[in-house]
């Protein structure tokens, strides 16, 4: 089961227009147009992606303090005294993309650096390098799912023509705010998102797109729900939204049964699991550099889930096909136990895809 498909391409066409915004003018990202030449034009984009996302990498690499901009960006030169990592990780926090990903943490620093290097890192330079890894995978998703599904539409899907950036990171500008180069860099880069041209989506388009793919939150048989909390594509606020639906929904359905003189509640038929990742787990070579040729942390990257962990939502499946209702008690936590790196938790909520805010 997945989120309705709206919100989930919100997020992803905001961190492709993020992009395109801070690093490169001349992506289209979107309003493609008919047949051959918009599958060329979505291609062109993707290869501009990851164009600018080699570009920061290797400005990363170089400085990873104040990284250079790409030679691509037309953002004002006023704008480009800000760390060009600072802009990676607005397009992160605007668009809703997890400041954890496959090899950052955004909590730890290399010990061969000094005290105060080792707080810089942590705060400023571990959460651009998570962005640079998770903005990759959202915004290539952008690219691929916006072609397809404008074709299947009917036109333009993508619209943030009243979407107010600062109000999305209201709160998280203070949270991240070394991350964002403080108040100054924040306002600096807000107002390059406020002063450059908005897309403007098909209103049909929209209407067909949420014919699509969306859900109701009526769970009537036995439903397992599993993501990683860091996942960069379908991130956790989707799986919440099917949370939130599948609340009301039964809350819903017990005010109607006490209402029929009903004593019984009625069965939850929905199991929601998540997969955290740990506290730390960047690695370091000897010099202090980030080490990514490691395997992705659990919880990190898309469906990177182990086969203990696919076994026991199998094992769990068939308990409920055999019994009619999910797997609860000290036998379910016993089973997530031994998958590792599974966590039932009815009182853990992931944030909101950033389409239920501003």
């Amino acid at each position: 089961m997945a989120s309705d498909i709206t919100p989930l391409m919100t997020m992803a066409g905001d961190a492709l227009w993020g992009i395109k915004t801070f690093f490169d003018p001349t992506i289209k990202g979107g309003n493609y147009s008919a047949g051959a030449a918009g599958y060329a034009e979505a291609m062109g984009d993707l290869v501009k992606v990851f164009t600018v996302i080699g570009s920061l990498q290797a400005a990363f690499a170089a400085n990873a303090s104040t990284p250079a901009w790409p030679a691509t960006s037309k953002v004002p030169d006023a704008i480009k005294a800000i760390p060009s990592r600072s802009a990676l990780v607005m397009v992160a926090l605007m668009s809703g993309v997890p400041l954890q990903s496959a090899h950052f943490d955004s909590t730890s620093a290399p010990s061969v650096l000094p005290v105060a290097s080792q707080t810089s890192f942590q705060l400023a330079i571990n959460p651009a390098f998570a962005a640079l890894e998770n903005v990759a995978n959202a915004a290539a998703l952008a690219v691929l799912a916006t072609h397809d599904l404008e074709l299947q539409a009917g036109g333009a899907v993508f619209d943030n023509t009243a979407t107010n950036y600062a109000a999305r990171i209201a709160d998280e500008q203070f949270i991240w705010s070394s991350a964002l180069s403080g108040a100054s860099g924040t306002a600096g880069l807000l107002s390059v998102l406020a002063a450059s041209p908005r897309a403007k989506a098909s209103p049909a388009a929209v209407e067909k797109l949420k014919t699509l793919a969306s859900h109701s939150g009526k769970v009537e048989i036995p439903t397992i729900l599993f993501t990683g909390v860091a996942d960069p594509v379908t991130t956790a606020g989707n799986q919440q939204s099917v949370v939130d639906d599948y609340a009301a929904y039964w809350a819903d359905k017990w005010a109607a049964a006490k209402k029929a003189g009903e004593r019984k509640r009625p069965a939850n038929n929905q199991l929601v699991l998540w997969n955290f990742p740990p506290e730390k787990y960047t690695k370091y070579s000897a010099a202090g550099a980030p080490d990514t040729t490691v395997a992705a942390a659990t919880g990190t990257n898309h469906c990177n889930f182990s086969t203990s962990q696919y076994m026991a939502v199998a094992d769990l499946l068939a308990y409920a096909a055999d019994n009619g209702k999910n797997m609860s008690g000290g036998a379910l936590l016993t089973k997530l136990r031994k998958a590792g790196n599974m966590t039932y938790d009815r009182g853990y909520s992931a944030p909101r895809l950033k389409f239920y805010g501003n």
